[in-house]
């Protein structure tokens, strides 16, 4: 009987980012406030990997609604105003989606270190308004 290698990756947590763990939680709560807060960040892939699943769970915590949903998000997001958004406009935005809430879009390599960056962004934002007509009016 011939032994095969096992393809199913059982007992492999998640990213270490060569980080002590209470950075690291830290960090990755911060990368989702600031998610929340802006709508897209910036930053290397591996970390926008973690980031994603952190956003994705709060988000969906948004969407249950309730008190206790409420205290669970707030572990993440320390933020009171952010989670009244969280629980008021993004659960109505997302409310008729099963999930995948953000999108990472990759935008090259880092200059410094050729890190590849990316763009961790929610899905279905609303886009700025365009600066050309004010540009305009400014030469005229």
């Amino acid at each position: 009987m011939t032994e095969k290698a096992d393809p199913m990756r059982h007992l492999v947590g998640p990213r270490k980012l060569q980080r002590v763990a209470s950075h690291r939680v830290a960090m990755l709560n911060n990368m989702v406030t600031s998610l929340m807060e802006h709508g897209a960040i910036k930053t290397t892939l591996p970390k926008a990997k973690e980031a994603r699943k952190l956003a994705e769970k709060v988000i969906t915590l948004g969407k249950k609604g309730g008190l206790h949903n409420t205290r669970l998000a707030g572990r993440v997001v320390k933020n009171r105003e952010l989670l009244q958004k969280i629980f008021g406009e993004y659960s109505e935005r997302y409310a008729n989606r099963p999930g995948g809430y953000t999108r990472i879009v990759k935008l090259g390599n880092r200059r410094g270190d050729a890190a590849e960056m990316v763009l961790l962004e929610l899905v279905d934002r609303p886009q700025a308004a365009p600066a050309a007509p004010a540009e305009e009016a400014a030469e005229s």
